[in-house]
């Protein structure tokens, strides 16, 4: 299923606050992609009531020097009983750009909100 577009917005307070936390590692690329966020805005999301997002970056003046593809950063979602139920997934496009924030998640149900940042464990990745 193609995104689908919405009116260009700002960064909501879950997505600063995830992506905040998810680039707060010491990764290659991290304070460039840091330096990003502030020009980040949301352009699609990736079903109706999905809380998976394309990202536009406005004017990157840092670009991170990585690959088009995933953020390397482990970030487990655990639900309050401290049980995996999912991971969030950082993307940048080619040219070390953001250019999205995934929700995966193993529940038999879709989540509707991103997680508060307390229930991330977030390592450097690979």
């Amino acid at each position: 299923m193609p995104p689908v577009p919405v009116v260009p917005r700002p960064l909501n307070a879950a997505e600063q606050a995830v992506l905040e936390h998810l680039l707060a590692g010491d990764f290659p690329g991290a304070p460039e992609l840091r330096s990003q966020l502030e020009q980040a805005e949301v352009i699609a999301t990736w079903t109706p009531d999905s809380v998976s997002v394309d990202l536009r970056v406005l004017a990157a003046e840092r670009r991170a020097p990585l690959a088009a593809g995933l953020v390397p950063v482990d970030a487990q979602v655990l639900d309050e009983r401290g049980e995996y139920v999912g991971e969030l997934l950082v993307w940048v496009e080619d040219g070390g750009v953001l250019a999205g924030l995934e929700y995966a998640w193993v529940t038999d149900e879709m989540p509707t909100a991103l997680p508060p940042v307390e229930r991330i464990r977030r390592t450097p990745g690979p």
